[in-house]
C-alpha cells in the first residue's frame, strides 16, 4: 500500500490534521470505515465516481461524484477498494471542517455529499487540476492552496467548542462538567457543539472512547477486555463490547484480528462480498446506532 501524508503549516494546521494520498489496488474488494468524530474530503483521481455501501445492503451502492465530503458518522460504512488506484483527501480535525467547507457539519452528519454541492464548479476545477499533476507532492501543494483560499472570510468557531473537544477527548469527562467549565448551559453546549462538530458532545465522547480502546487493544499483547474497559472509562466489559459493535460492526476479539491488515488508518479489510461472518454483525450494529 502506497500511503502518504502531509501535515500542513499555518493557517491550515489549526483545522486540518493531514492531507493524504493513497495509491494501490488491494486484494480485498471492500473496506469498512469506522467513525472518528470528524469529516473527510476525498477526491478520486482515477475515475469520477465513488461507491458507498451500507453494510446491510452490500450489493446496492450509492453513487457519488469523484469529489465528496463524508460527514461525521455514528456507524461504519463500506467502500469499494477499486477506487484506491489513485485517491487523495483531507482529514479534518474534529470541528475543523466548519471554517473551510462552507456548511455546518450538523447538516452533514451521517451523510456523503458531492463537493460540488458546497463549492459549485470550483470542486470540479480542483479535481481536474489534481488529475493533471503526476506527483503526490505537487497535488498536496495544490490542495493546500485551495483549502487556504476557502478560509478567507470564513466564520470563526464558537469559543467553547475547542475547549469542549479537548475535554471530551479525555477519559471520564462528562458533558455537564464540560458545560460548566466553558460557562454554558448544558443545552447551549449541545447546540453549538453539534452545529460545528456534526454530532452531539455525548456521541463524540463515545466515539473517542471507542477509538482509545481500539488503539489500546491493537498495542496490547493480550486481550484483557475487562481491564481495558475499566482503563478506558467503560462501566464493564459488556459496555465495551456494545460500543465496539456499534462503531465497528465487530466484537473486540474480531476487530483485534484485523490489526495487521495493510490498510489506511481507521479502515478494516472485509472478506469478499462485504463480510461473511461479520455481515450479520454489521447489520446489527447499524440498527443499534440508528
Amino acid at each position: 500500500m502506497k500511503y502518504l501524508t502531509h501535515s500542513p503549516g499555518p493557517p491550515l494546521a489549526r483545522w486540518v490534521d493531514n492531507l493524504w494520498s493513497l495509491m494501490d489496488a488491494p486484494a480485498h474488494a471492500r473496506e469498512s470505515i469506522l467513525p472518528s468524530g470528524t469529516l473527510e474530503l476525498v477526491i478520486n483521481l482515477q475515475e469520477n465516481e465513488f461507491r458507498i455501501y451500507n453494510p446491510s445492503q452490500p450489493d446496492r451502492p450509492r453513487r457519488f461524484a469523484g469529489a465528496i465530503v463524508s460527514g461525521p458518522y455514528r456507524s461504519p460504512f463500506v467502500i469499494d477498494t477499486l477506487e484506491h488506484a489513485s485517491i487523495m483527501g483531507v482529514h479534518f480535525k474534529p470541528g475543523g471542517a466548519f471554517p473551510i467547507l462552507g456548511a455546518l457539519p450538523a447538516e452533514l452528519g451521517d451523510l456523503h455529499l458531492d463537493l460540488e454541492t458546497l463549492w459549485s464548479r470550483q470542486a470540479n476545477e480542483l479535481r481536474e487540476r489534481l488529475c493533471e499533476e503526476t506527483t503526490p507532492e505537487r497535488r498536496f501543494r495544490i490542495l493546500e492552496r485551495a483549502l487556504i483560499a476557502r478560509l478567507h472570510g470564513s466564520r470563526e468557531c464558537h469559543r467553547a467548542v475547542p475547549v469542549a473537544l479537548a475535554r471530551l477527548s479525555e477519559s471520564g469527562a462528562s458533558v455537564r462538567n464540560v458545560a460548566a467549565h466553558v460557562g454554558l448551559s448544558h443545552r447551549r453546549l449541545i447546540e453549538v457543539f453539534s452545529a460545528e462538530v456534526g454530532m452531539t458532545p455525548k456521541l463524540f465522547a463515545r466515539v473517542q472512547r471507542f477509538q482509545r480502546a481500539a488503539a489500546a487493544a491493537r498495542r496490547g499483547t493480550s486481550a484483557d477486555w475487562a481491564g481495558l474497559a475499566l482503563v478506558c472509562g467503560y462501566s464493564d466489559q459488556s459496555h465495551l463490547i456494545r460500543d465496539f459493535l456499534a462503531f465497528s460492526g465487530f466484537s473486540p476479539e474480531a476487530l483485534l484480528r484485523h490489526r495487521d491488515d495493510p490498510v489506511k488508518p481507521n479502515h478494516l479489510a472485509l472478506p469478499e462480498g462485504g463480510g461473511s461472518n461479520s455481515s450479520n454483525t454489521l447489520q446489527s450494529a447499524g440498527a443499534m446506532s440508528s
